[in-house]
């Protein structure tokens, strides 16, 4: 059984995490393995949106346990984050095109930050987050004490943080923590509605809007209005932007090819 489910159509790239008897917990050769499947997303031009899923019942419960308390073969904390879920990250944030978490059920630690990192997380009724770090006395990580306060402010963040609270996707939608929670019965089509959308969308400034994004996070006004202009520049000048402008004048639907 492969470790991951890796698959494109129509512009749309599927990774779908595939240890579903352990609620698809990660150990080393899982996260190299989408590690891997990004790379070749970033580096495909048919590829436009990409989708991170879950198979079976569970998102991703994070860190397979076992794979770390091995008292023989187990990986150090420093080589599973250093190797494994920052390199995850930062290639989600890097990637110039939008990245689709498509929670289908628990997600927890790891696999919680990793959803929350993603341009849209999307979630089923179904699902839940819980930070559960704080139950076995480890620290928040793949990004979660970045996100998490960005996303819901200080004082909920510390709270979900400490707490280890599990919230329903519900819930989670309410505090703004993810964009969607969805009925379970429409999930997988909203989701594939929602990616082929963006994957027929002018990719060049979608990928540029997600620098610009990740660049407001640490810029004052002047370096991102400065940023922002010199990123309009390059924008006017793609076949998109002339598709769009075209398009509009013509009153049709415009045909971006993300160049």
């Amino acid at each position: 059984m492969p470790i991951i489910d890796f698959k494109k159509e129509n512009g749309v790239a599927t990774i779908a995490l595939n240890r579903p008897d352990v609620f698809n917990s990660f150990n080393r050769e899982m996260a190299l393995a989408v590690i891997n499947a990004l790379d070749d997303c970033a580096a495909d031009d048919a590829v436009r949106c990409i989708v991170l899923t879950g198979n079976g019942k569970a998102f991703c419960a994070g860190q397979d346990l076992n794979e770390a308390i091995d008292p023989n073969n187990g990986i150090t904390f420093e080589v599973i984050l250093n190797e494994h879920y920052n390199p995850i990250v930062r290639s989600i944030r890097n990637i110039e095109k939008p990245v689709i978490a498509a929670v289908n059920g628990v997600a927890a630690g790891a696999g919680a930050n990793i959803a929350f990192a993603c341009d849209f997380a999307v979630a089923s009724h179904k699902a839940s987050f819980t930070q559960a770090f704080s139950k076995i006395g480890l620290v928040p990580d793949s990004g979660g004490t970045f996100f998490l306060p960005r996303l819901v402010g200080l004082q909920r963040a510390t709270a979900l943080m400490m707490l280890s609270d599990k919230l329903s996707a519900q819930e989670a939608e309410s505090i703004g923590l993810i964009y969607m929670a969805v009925e379970e019965e429409s999930f997988q089509n909203f989701v594939a509605e929602l990616a082929g959308r963006l994957a027929q969308m002018p990719t060049k400034a979608l990928g540029m809007t997600k620098k610009l994004i990740n660049a407001g996070f640490s810029n004052n006004l002047d370096q991102q209005l400065d940023m922002e202009g010199a990123y309009q520049v390059v924008a006017g000048e793609s076949y998109d932007y002339k598709e769009g402008v075209n398009a509009f004048m013509e009153k049709r639907k415009p045909v971006f090819k993300g160049q």
